[in-house]
């Protein structure tokens, strides 16, 4: 009888820590898991900013209708070219990225978002898109006017915050 007893509690210590060491195994694995989000973060927030620094480096270039060079840049180019540059390939045309990533409401708006527009009233679709390049105080974007090609405007004007059709979040 000692005996069974003897091996009864040898078994229940053996196979408390047998417990212990798997709760541990999953507080590391959450722990990693923490440590690998961060890391996404800050991955994302790399690529945002080569991103926006790249787009800022067409600044002055002229519009034109289908263009992705510095010889000239429409709107949707723009956006194309500048995630590209991250291996972020995104469809070719405003209304089109309007599908990608995740719809978020304008107060959530952060560096790197896609802002679109509705810049064609007879149509009522998206024609237009600008990316956020400042959030503090006023949201400020970059995009390819056609009258005035690549530069950066303000969400204030009043042009486009009439036109203004939603934002998304594609990293």
């Amino acid at each position: 009888m000692k005996r069974v007893v003897f091996y009864f509690l040898i078994t229940l210590v053996l196979a408390s820590c047998g417990s212990s060491s798997k709760s541990k195994a999953v507080i590391s694995s959450k722990t990693k898991t923490t440590v690998k989000s961060k890391r996404t973060k800050n991955s994302n927030s790399k690529k945002i900013k080569s991103i926006v620094s790249h787009a800022k480096t067409f600044g002055g270039t002229r519009y034109k209708f289908g263009g992705t060079t510095k010889k000239g840049m429409d709107c949707s180019g723009l956006v194309y070219t500048s995630f590209k540059k991250e291996n972020i390939i995104l469809p070719r045309t405003s209304k089109t990225m309007a599908t990608q990533g995740k719809a978020i409401s304008l107060k959530k708006v952060i560096v790197g978002d896609l802002l679109f527009f509705k810049t064609n009233r007879r149509k009522n679709v998206i024609s237009h898109v600008g990316l956020v390049v400042e959030t503090k105080g006023v949201i400020r974007f970059i995009h390819a006017s056609t009258s005035r090609g690549v530069i950066i405007s303000s969400l204030n004007e009043k042009y486009w915050n009439k036109c203004f059709a939603g934002a998304r979040r594609v990293l």
